[in-house]
Order: structure tokens, then sequence, then C-alpha cells
């Protein structure tokens, strides 16, 4: 078997600790396409925070307290920065990540695309699946917000890492998708896929900015693979992260229900042949949509697995 996931952020890298380890039990190959509209460079150095963050939680790097970045992080060189007055100080560069970020910047600066940098990177970290960058173009999200009485559009990470999405917020955009092309490999990779999954992520600012790359859309849409979205909301709340403050920015109702919507029936051009939602949400109903409710928190290993497999039996490939 062959499953696709659509991943970016926290959740989607622990999402993936599930389909890899369901993966292995059944003999399934995995390829997450990852969401590149975080990415930012700061301090002269590329940083990609989803591709990151999923390397190092599959890595076993991560650090699982504060929820992102490396285990046993030093912040030495933040501290330098701040002590020379460098801007941005709102954004901290550990050390260890750093060195990441080092090694990315000088492979992008020699020319390599970042979808081979990333496998480059990878071949230390061994995830267990194939991480592939939805493009190896710019793509970058911007907000447009109000700020010191002027409407302006600023980077995805100044509005979340500095004002904590607290602005008056009106829209996201992808600064790029419009000329990005797929990374290499990502639409044969859908082409030949059995399965594909849309991982809890952030809905707007995670998974959006991959299928604002309308090549990856269309060939989603158009073709064979079910695919199956796994909700970021239980109750009335996200998983993790800001996607309340995100939806509410477009005027989705933050549940279970809003966000398949936003997501849409695949008889209807828009993506979903399934939708799984907690039990809490049980009864939730998404316009032409099957849903089903299982437990969705992801506490384990184990649990974050039976909640693929719960995904796969609703795509009926299982």
């Amino acid at each position: 078997m062959r499953i696709v996931v659509l991943t970016g952020g926290i959740g989607g890298a622990k999402f993936l600790v599930g389909v890899r380890a369901h993966a292995r039990a059944i003999g399934a190959d995995v390829t997450a396409v990852v969401n590149v509209g975080d990415d930012v460079r700061m301090h002269g150095l590329q940083i990609c925070p989803d591709l990151d963050s999923v390397m190092y939680t599959l890595g076993g790097a991560h650090d699982p307290e504060r929820g992102w970045g490396r285990v046993g992080e030093t912040w030495v060189v933040k501290e330098e920065l701040a002590a020379y007055g460098v801007e941005p100080s709102w954004f901290g560069l550990g050390d260890k990540d750093t060195a990441t970020h080092l090694v990315r910047t000088q492979m992008l600066n020699a020319g390599y695309p970042l979808s081979a940098v990333t496998a480059a990177l990878c071949e230390r970290w061994k995830p267990g699946v194939t991480l592939v960058p939805a493009t190896d173009d710019r793509l970058e999200t911007h907000v447009v917000v109000d700020v010191d009485g002027e409407r302006k559009a600023i980077h995805f990470q100044e509005w979340w890492v500095r004002y904590r999405g607290a602005l008056p917020t009106h829209r996201f955009v992808f600064v790029g998708a419009d000329a990005a092309k797929p990374a290499p490999g990502v639409l044969d990779t859908i082409a030949a896929a059995d399965v594909v999954l849309l991982a809890p992520s952030n809905p707007v600012v995670s998974i959006a900015p991959i299928l604002a790359v309308d090549p990856i859309r269309e060939a989603l849409i158009g073709g064979s693979a079910p695919i199956v979205g796994v909700s970021p909301i239980i109750g009335e709340s996200p998983v993790r992260g800001m996607a309340d403050k995100c939806l509410a920015t477009l005027g989705v109702e933050v549940s279970a229900a809003g966000v398949g919507a936003l997501y849409g029936s695949r008889t209807d051009n828009g993506l979903l042949n399934g939708w799984l939602i907690d039990s809490v949400d049980e009864g939730t109903e998404v316009p032409g949509v099957p849903t089903r409710a299982v437990p969705l928190w992801m506490t384990s290993e184990e649990t974050t697995a039976q909640m693929v497999r719960d995904a796969l039996t609703l795509a009926g490939v299982a």
C-alpha cells in the first residue's frame, strides 16, 4: 500500500508517528508532502519550521515539553544576537537548530533545490517515511493585519511568534503560490497513491498552502485515491495551535463540521471522501462526506496508529 499524507505543524508531525507505525505493521510506503508556507529567512538562514518539526519528531530529536525544536537545546546564539541588538529579537534560534539551518542554507546557496536538501538532511535523521516539500519554489504565508494604525501584510511567523495572532486579522495570502510548481515526485506520488490522508494540521496555514499549488490540488481532486481527512478540532477547540484564530479570520465555524465543510466533498469539487472526527463530535454531518467518530487524542504512538487504521477503514482500503 502507498499512503500519501498532507501535513504540517506539530500536530501533523505527531500524526505521522502513528502513520509510520501502522505502515510498518502492514508493509506500506509513506510519503509526507509537507507545508512550506511557514518558511522564512532570518539572520541570513533559511528556516523551514514544518519540515524540521516532522524531521525531528520522526527522528526522535524533538522537544516533547515545548512541542517544537530540539530536545536538550541551548540558546547561546540567541543570547549573543540579543547582546548585539540584532533584529528580529522576537525570533529565537536554538544552537542545535541553527546547525540544521546552516547546512540547509549552504546547500540552497550552492544550487540544490529544497527537496534535495530535505532528502540530504533526512539521511541523518532517518524518519522512516519519505519527506517532500510541497514545492521547491518560494511559497510563504503572509497575513494582512492592522498594526500601529496601518493595514499591511506581515509574514506568518511575525503574526504568530511576535504577536501571537493578537492583531486585527483580515486574511491569509500565499505569496508565490500562483507561480509555484510541485516539488519533483509530488504529482507522481499522488497519482500512484492508494490513499491520501489529510493530517490533523491547521487547515488554514498548514494544509491550505499545499493546496494553493494548483497542480497539487488538481491532482488530488482528479486522482483515483480516496482522500480522508482527520479533524484538527475536537469539540470546539483545536487539538493544538491556533487553528481557532485562523478559522475565525475566514469566518469558518471552529468545529469538526466547519473544517470538514471547508475542505468540501470530493463529489462537489472538494477534497474529502471521508472525514474522521472525535467521539465527542459524533453526529456531526458534512454535506456529501461520510464521517466516522473515533478517539482522536494522540496520546501515544499506539493510539495514533489506531486513528490511522480507522482512517484507512473509512477510506475503504484497510
